[in-house]
Order: C-alpha cells, then structure tokens, then sequence
C-alpha cells in the first residue's frame, strides 16, 4: 500500500493500514520543514509509530532496502512520477491520494494509472462532482489500457478508482453529536443508517434492543471523572457488536442500538428561491401608515357621496382624481366640496413620503435577501456553528437537510461556506469567536447546542469554555487534531460539568477507516463513533468469504467482529426467502431484520456493521509472519 498526503490524515491513514490491516506501506509525506506534526494515535500506538520510524529511518539509512517491518517513509515536495515510482506504485495494490489540494490528487491519479493500470486508487477531492466524473475516468483508462496490454478481461475489483471527502465522512457524525435525540447516522447513495445511543436502564426495567445492538457504552460513560473509552479501556472499554448474552449481562451500561432505517431517496434538498415573503417587503410602521392612508381615502369617499348625493363608485374616482392634483378646481360648488378637495390635496401631499419610502423598503429586501441574514431576534433552541470551512459547510449542509435551526459564525467573509450560507438564507455573524460580543451576536444563551469546527484547536477550545461560562448546560462539539489533547479537554470538562455533554471529535479519526476500507477493496457505507472507537458499515460480496458463504445469518455473526444487518436483493432474488413483505423490511433494494436461519449464498451481497480488526479479517488479506532477526 502507498500513502501519498500532506497532513494528519495520510499518517492516521498509514498506522490504520499497518496496525489494523497489518499491510506494509509506504508512506509519502512533504519534508520535514513543510510536515504536519502527525498525530497522536493512542498512547501504545503513538510509540508503536515512534519506533517504526526510528526502524525505517536507520534502515534508509543503511541502505539494506524495505524494512522487515510493515512499512518506510518517502520525503517529497509533490508526487511526480519519479516519486511515485520510488514508492513502488508500479507493484503496489493501492494507492491513497489524500493531499489536502484537489488539482494535486488529480495529477497524481492520473500519473499512477499510467504506471500501473491495475492499481486501485483512493482519492480524496471536496469537489462531489468532479469526483464522480473522475472516477469514471480512470477506471475507463484502466480497463483499456489493462485489455489491450494484459489480452485478457478487466476485472473491476483489481482496479477500481474510490474518490471519498473526509468532510463527508465526517459531517454525519458530527451534525448527529450535536442534536439531542437524534441518532448518529451514516448515508451514502441513498442508504440511511440511524443508530442511537441509550441510557442504562434502570433496575427492573428491560431494554428495548432495537433492530440489534450495535454496541455496549464503556462502564465509565457516565462518570464525571471517568476516560472516553477506546481499546485501551480494558473490560471498561465500550463492546463493540455484543451477542445477546453480553447485552443481558451488561448492567448499568448505555447502549447504542439500531433503532431505524429508512431510505432517503437520491434527490437533492430543493433549492430555496430566495424570494421573500410579501409581509417582510414593508415594515410595520410603513405598513400602519399605508393603511392610515387607506382610511382616509375612504373616509373622504364616503363624505363626497354624502355631501355631493354622488354614485359610490363615482365618489371613489373624483376623490382620487383630488387627491394626485390632476381634478379641476371646486370654484363654482358648494363649501363642502370645496373643504373635500382641500383635504384630498393634504392627504395627497403625505401619500408621496409614505409611497417613496415603500418603494425603497422593497427595494431594499430584494436587494438584502441575497445577502448575509443577521440572526431573528426571537431565536432559541438552534445550533450555533463555528466555522465555514470545508467541514463546517458539509455539516451545515446537513443540518438544514434535518430542517435544524443553525446561526453560523465566521470570521473569514471569503470563506468557503458563505455562497452555501447565503443559498440557504441561514443567519451568519462575521466576526473572530475569540472577540467579546461575536457569540451573544448568535444567541449563544438561548442555543441549542455549539459545534465549534474552526481549523484550530485553541480558537475551538476558547469558544467552548466562553459558551459554558455562559450557559453550564449547554450541548458542545469541538473539533479538536491531537488525541490526547481532546482526551484531557473532554475529560476536564466532563468533571466540571457533569450536567452538560461534551465531545470531542478529530475529522481524520472518524475518516481513516473509511479511506483504509476503500483501499482494501470494499465498499465502506461509512462509520459510526462509539466514543473513541469506530463502528464500520460496509457492503460485501458472500462470495469468497468462507466466514460468510454456506452459513445462517445467526452463525455467520461473531461478537466484537462483524455482524449482517442487511441483505442486497435484486428483482429476480429469492427475496421471500430473505424475509422480505410481511416479516422483512425492504427499502431500495435492501432487505432489513433478516432471520437468523437465512442461508447467505455466493450470490448474495450483504450489508454489515464490523469492527476494524473485524472487517480486516474478514477479507481474508494474507498474514505477516515475522522475519528473523
């Protein structure tokens, strides 16, 4: 495997494909002066990692080749084709792209196709639509370029082309954090996958299961002074895909269970005109002086008809006529008409003022509603947002998908998610978070929740702790780069306040698996955090996998490893068999609660939630066996 990137997210990738998958890989970064620091992956990992490199640098150095390890490191300013030949593109079974510039990623997919057609590529790219003309692309080189040099067929899963975002694999699970009552979610292609997380139950009381468990929450989840589990919790850490008699034992244990799925549909939210409604074209003084004038029109309508014995329609017309001065002049009639017409004239003069000043409030609205909104004053119950960058506008994205109220905070007024802000006309104050005044401006005291998703780390922490001085149960999610840093912050202010939750999450944390799993091969629907472990949803093919092919759903499933949840039929599939009609759940293709007596065939395509270890398992990739020293 070949890892070619410029931040945190190319060596979380790396020490996933070594730790979890145990491939070796070669990782290319920029030089030391223009590196990322790499992140914290863990405190066993992190000195796991410390040693490799000490290990591939000596070896470099020696020049005795590729390590006996699982991996080396390249130092190059960009990916060029003499860089990717070092790297061994040209033998390796993936490549990852994941440099945080599009145009780069492009360059170097398109060099290392031609270097090896078969080789399957991972791109990460923010744009979606270039993406998927991309990846149609490649695999169009590739199978020409394999067909004519190879004579033989191309096989789609030797050279497929992935393009991912961490952006979009991150953006569920943290709009999900932020929402109270809402389940964590994982979409992709029209499949929505919800999960949502339990309190223990209480003494006497059973737990409903869902559709399955999916999880048991670490013992310490609901301990102040107690560490966000993860695989070095020991028995306290959180049980990922427990059988049935580990859910029964667990006591005074959250759980996190899939309560429902549902299929979304393919189509995008519809676009907002942009036009604004008739009762905000005019202000409510303007709108009282309108009909003050109303009034008086037809107060002076009524009078002629009386005073003059006039038609009512006739009355309304000569009065108008007075009141724009374009009449004859009431010299040879009575007093009273003449008093009528004089009035008219007056309230003429002060109907040109009010008709000027709405032609310039409406002007103004049109003219406003393209514009940046400023957040309603009656506003409460919404989500602050902070930051409109590349993760900041996925996740607003999908809170407007869920129609969640969201004020958006930015102190960049080019920033990448204004023109999104903008089309989707939600409230945006320009301004530094750190500054006094920027967070009252977004209703910080009336909100929901705050997800604090800035580039840096002391600008999210300095937000967080502002909005809990001024409200001590308020919801919060900080994006936060280093592990240990947002262990510590989590845990601090957990203990101080208890009443409250807080999460920290980092976007390359929940977005490795999903770039490592498509590097191996699979289609990972995307991933579900369970505190700081990570839950994988991925669609398989039976065939090939002996755990799966020939057995029930009940003993294909191992604890702590994978489990199927769905079942991919087609129209002509035994979908009966599957369950489907009055005892499944079908949507889009996909048949829900299947029974434990259905027997998966080669033929048959699931969909599973794993583990790490477990998906890598499961696709069966060879076993290092040490070498001697």
């Amino acid at each position: 495997m070949v890892v070619c990137g410029d931040d945190g997210l190319a060596h979380r990738l790396a020490a996933e494909l070594r730790g979890v998958y145990r491939e070796q890989v070669t990782l290319v970064v920029p030089p030391s002066g223009r590196r990322v620091p790499q992140p914290v992956v863990g405190r066993a990992r992190a000195a796991s990692a410390a040693l490799l490199d000490r290990v591939s640098a000596a070896v470099n150095r020696t020049g005795n080749g590729e390590p006996d390890g699982t991996g080396r490191e390249l130092e190059a300013a960009e990916p060029t084709e003499d860089v990717l030949a070092e790297a061994g593109v040209d033998r390796a079974a993936a490549l990852a792209l994941v440099y945080d510039d599009d145009e780069t990623n492009i360059r170097a997919a398109l060099t290392a196709r031609r270097l090896n057609p078969r080789l399957r590529l991972v791109l990460r790219l923010y744009n979606r639509r270039l993406g998927q003309h991309i990846e149609e692309l490649l695999d169009q080189a590739a199978a020409l370029a394999a067909g004519g040099a190879r004579g033989r067929a191309f096989d789609a899963t030797e050279a497929s082309t992935t393009v991912l975002s961490d952006a979009d694999t991150a953006a569920p699970a943290l709009a999900a954090t932020a929402l109270v009552g809402t389940s964590k979610v994982v979409e992709t292609d029209g499949l929505l996958l919800r999960a949502v997380e339990r309190r223990p139950p209480r003494p006497g009381e059973v737990a409903d299961p869902g559709l399955c468990t999916l999880a048991l929450l670490s013992a310490t989840s609901n301990d102040p002074a107690g560490a966000d589990g993860s695989e070095g919790s020991g028995e306290q850490a959180p049980q990922l895909l427990p059988d049935a008699a580990a859910v029964e034992a667990a006591t005074g244990r959250g759980t996190v269970v899939l309560e429902q799925v549902s299929y979304s549909g393919p189509s995008l939210p519809t676009a907002r005109t942009g036009v604004p409604p008739f009762a905000s074209l005019f202000s409510r003084r303007l709108r009282w002086s309108l009909a003050g004038l109303g009034i008086c029109v037809v107060a002076l309508a009524v009078a002629l008809m009386v005073v003059a014995d006039d038609h009512p329609l006739h009355a309304t017309y000569v009065t108008l006529l007075d009141l724009f001065a374009i009449n004859e002049p009431a010299h040879n009639q009575s007093s009273g008409r003449q008093i009528l017409q004089l009035l008219s004239g007056f309230v003429g003069l002060l109907l040109l003022p009010v008709l000027l000043a709405a032609v310039l409030e409406a002007l103004g609205t049109f003219r406003n509603a393209s514009a940046l909104r400023k957040p309603p004053r009656g506003l409460g119950g919404h989500v602050v947002l902070l930051g409109l960058g590349k993760i900041g506008t996925r996740v607003l994205t999908r809170l407007r998908e869920m129609d969640i109220p969201v004020v958006c905070v930015e102190a960049d007024p080019e920033a990448r998610g204004m023109a999104t802000a903008r089309r989707l006309r939600v409230p945006v104050v320009l301004g530094d978070v750190t500054q006094e005044g920027v967070l009252e401006a977004a209703k910080i005291h009336r909100a929901h929740s705050l997800l604090a998703l800035t580039s840096e780390d002391t600008t999210n922490l300095e937000a967080v702790l502002y909005a809990r001085s001024v409200r001590s149960d308020l919801r919060v999610v900080l994006r936060l780069y280093d592990d240990d840093f947002a262990t510590a912050v989590y845990r601090t202010l957990r203990a101080a306040h208890p009443g409250a939750l807080t999460r920290s999450r980092s976007v390359t944390h929940l977005s490795a698996p999903a770039f490592a799993g498509a590097m191996m091969g699979r289609q990972i629907l995307g991933a579900i955090p369970v505190e700081r472990r990570v839950l994988l949803f991925a669609a398989v093919d039976v065939a090939g996998h002996p755990q799966l092919e020939g057995k029930t759903v009940g003993e294909a499933f191992r604890a702590g490893a994978w489990r199927v949840l769905a079942l991919e039929v087609s129209d002509g599939h035994r979908a009966g068999d599957a369950g489907a009609g009055a005892d499944g759940v079908r949507e889009s293709g996909l048949v829900w609660d299947l029974p434990d007596t259905y027997v998966l065939r080669g033929e048959d395509r699931v969909v599973l939630a794993a583990t790490r270890r477990g998906l890598a398992e499961l696709l069966g990739r060879r076993a290092r066996q040490p070498t001697a020293p």
